[in-house]
């Protein structure tokens, strides 16, 4: 075999080596020990790393495993796993090495380097037999040799070639390095999602710092000895918690790898086994509302207990400030505050631990916020005077709507935050997929708003390291506050948010987009609930266009809804007060369309237009009984011949729809309502919803 003479051949070429850990003294025959063989590149290797001789990978991971193991070095910078790459790892002499070592276990990390133009694009076919060729020749150095292969760790999109090839190739080959593991029996590791939410702990896009490789040692470690710290649960596993009902329940975790884990509910019991990454799930059949549950879950001989444990409706309230803005401060606090008492209404509050004042975090913050601590600890909660207090307003009128007509528990999780924009929701892959470019120096990046960019800098002025953290950055809050949930399941998602994205309508058109979707694929459900409050009135000149985006955005999206709030707006305050009215409105889109309750779910929404001689007529979803709000005529239509000369229109309600004449022109071809920032439009429905602000062209 080619393989076996390349090893006999640079066996006799190499008399010698070392590894990094230990030497073995002449002339004396080691105690039996497991010998670790770390195959790689220059992660292995630890190119970057201030003391790699103390801090690489392999280094770590000896100090990890003990004297019982001896871990060796092999990593060769610049190595590539294709043979016909521009630097073979076969035709180097830590591959020689390697063989010589004769590992009892192999970790190989390749791959990376396969990544460049002159080596994917080209070679691309071979990258799987060269793989099991280096695997074959592995065990032919030693018959009884246990492979692990790791899936590649992240590259930055600060690579230089990250968008024109570098992001897909690495795809494209992680794909393959699983081929490989299914091919050839061995152990699959991932070295990619450790690393993957901490950008920062890459300085130049490819190599780990050591607190980079010291998350690599402990996958290995774990990947090793089975040792994945025992169960491992979502923190939103608390007593008190709501469980989704009617659907199967998915619960999931982390154990030790090969963990009998026991699950039982309500006299339902089922079993499942952790694998070789310590990944678990147990599905269990769907169930009814029901309370005062005992949820039990084991794995070996840990054992967590989970008490008044409810089954009913979960909903996840997200965004910005207006969504975090709490009961206590809604402009019915005092009347609703007395009645929160609801021991079905269960509130899980995810606060962080530093508001985005314009104040410059302490260190010790900044050091929190790089390893996701953004979010305070917290538990499920009943409703009651105290726990609704600090709730989300929104939110908290939201659920109880639900309670109301439901008669189930409700379970809400909010983790809004204050000022954040739409793309630091969004997952890491979508945003290097879909929008790069908000990627690239956000902290000047025209697609990120001024005053965003602006407060996390005075946030994190404190530090001097260019990959300082912060929620407003792309991914962070998607990392910190929706990864962290771990897919726990939900019905849906009720979101208000736009303040901060609203000086560009066409870049949000992109992100939202993106926001639903990456959130859809997280939780496994292409259809899942989405609805979202349209911004407020105010003296702010883009939100005109800002809302009348949201409003279309509403009909691109499937199974969304959009709960109007123009008429509730202060001309000077972003944090408009009347919380009540938009929780209901929110809480009429879930009632009507996802609970199939006869509810009509929002105030008329523009549907079409068109000329009838001289005149524009209008007509609307959800228009019975069109009025007027405050019993005047009808105010803020106009209409245009040209585009940006709109004169007021006269207007008729006609039944469901409405006519718009001018005496200043006989073709009109441009018609807009409400279209002032802060506006004073007054067309409402029967049941006293406002008509969405709107503008169309009749050319089109």
């Amino acid at each position: 075999m080619i393989v076996k003479n390349i090893i006999l051949t640079l066996a006799c070429v190499v008399p010698s080596f070392a590894f990094t850990t230990q030497s073995m003294a002449a002339g004396k025959k080691p105690a039996a020990k497991i010998r670790v063989a770390c195959v790689g590149n220059s992660i292995t290797y630890g190119t970057g790393i201030a003391d790699r001789e103390h801090f690489s990978y392999p280094v770590q991971l000896q100090r990890m495993l003990g004297e019982g193991y001896v871990v060796g070095n092999f990593g060769k910078p610049g190595a590539t796993l294709l043979r016909h790459g521009h630097r073979p790892y076969f035709e180097q002499k830590e591959f020689v090495e390697a063989m010589r070592f004769k590992g009892d276990i192999a970790v190989v990390h390749l791959g990376i380097n396969d990544t460049d133009p002159r080596n994917w694009p080209n070679y691309r076919d071979e990258f799987v037999g060269d793989y099991l060729a280096l695997i074959d020749s592995l065990r032919l150095a030693n018959p009884k040799v246990r492979i692990i292969i790791a899936k590649m760790t992240p590259i930055a999109d600060r690579h230089p070639r990250f968008i024109s090839g570098t992001k897909l190739w690495h795809g494209e080959i992680q794909q393959a390095i699983e081929t490989v593991a299914r091919v050839s029996g061995s152990e699959l590791i991932d070295f990619h999602t450790p690393l993957y939410p901490y950008p920062n702990l890459l300085p130049d896009a490819i190599h780990p710092n050591s607190e980079g490789a010291a998350l690599l040692a402990r996958t290995v470690y774990s990947g090793i000895t089975g040792n994945y710290g025992g169960l491992q649960l979502s923190q939103l596993y608390t007593d008190n918690m709501v469980l989704q009902r009617d659907v199967p329940l998915d619960i999931h975790g982390k154990a030790d790898a090969g963990s009998k884990v026991r699950v039982s509910i309500a006299g339902i019991k089922a079993e499942g086994k952790a694998n070789n990454r310590g990944e678990w799930s147990v599905v269990l059949p769907a169930m009814s509302a029901a309370r005062n549950l005992t949820l039990t879950i084991e794995a070996g001989k840990q054992r967590r207990v989970f008490k008044n444990v409810a089954v009913g409706e979960v909903w996840l309230c997200s965004g910005q400030s207006n969504m975090a803005f709490r009961l206590g401060q809604s402009a019915t606090a005092k009347t609703d505050i007395p009645l929160a008492n609801d021991p079905d209404l269960r509130l899980y509050d995810m606060k962080p631990n530093w508001e985005t004042y314009n104040v410059a975090w302490p260190e010790s913050a900044l050091d929190s916020l790089n390893h996701l601590q953004y979010y305070a600890s917290t538990t499920w909660r009943q409703s009651t005077p105290e726990t609704a207090r600090r709730f989300s307003a929104v939110g908290y009128y939201f659920g109880r709507m639900l309670r109301d007509s439901l008669q189930v528990p409700v379970g809400l999780v909010c983790n809004a935050v204050g000022g954040s924009p739409t793309e630091s929701w969004i997952s890491r892959n979508t945003l290097e997929t879909r929008f790069p470019a908000i990627l690239r120096n956000w902290l000047s990046n025209d697609f990120v708003q001024p005053w965003v960019r602006e407060r996390a800098a005075k946030n994190i002025s404190a530090s001097k390291d260019r990959l300082t953290r912060h929620p407003y950055e792309p991914c962070y809050l998607y990392e910190s506050g929706i990864e962290p949930l771990q897919q726990y399941g939900i019905k849906g998602v009720v979101w208000y948010q736009g303040e901060s994205n609203a000086h560009n309508v066409e870049a949000h058109e992109q992100l939202f987009k993106l926001l639903v979707d990456s959130w859809r694929e997280n939780w496994k459900s292409t259809d899942m609930p989405f609805y979202y409050v349209q911004l407020s009135s105010i003296d702010r000149p883009s939100w005109t266009w800002f809302r009348n985006s949201q409003l279309q955005l509403m009909r691109n999206i499937p199974n969304t809804g959009m709960a109007v709030s123009s008429d509730l707006g202060d001309s000077l305050n972003v944090h408009p007060t009347h919380k009540l009215e938009i929780g209901q409105r929110l809480g009429r889109w879930a009632l009507a369309k996802t609970y199939g309750r006869a509810v009509v779910p929002s105030g008329p929404l523009f549907k079409s237009a068109h000329r009838e001689g001289n005149a524009v007529v209008v007509e609307f979803d959800y228009a019975d009984r069109l009025t007027t709000s405050d019993g005047q005529p009808v105010r803020t239509f106009e209409i245009a011949e040209y585009n940006g000369m709109f004169y007021p229109a006269a207007v008729s309600i006609e039944g469901n729809r409405i006519r718009l004449t001018s005496d200043k022109f006989s073709t009109p071809r441009f018609v807009r309502y409400g279209w002032q920032p802060f506006t004073r439009a007054n067309l409402v429905n029967g049941d006293g919803l406002p008509a969405s602000t709107f503008r169309i062209n009749l050319i089109h």
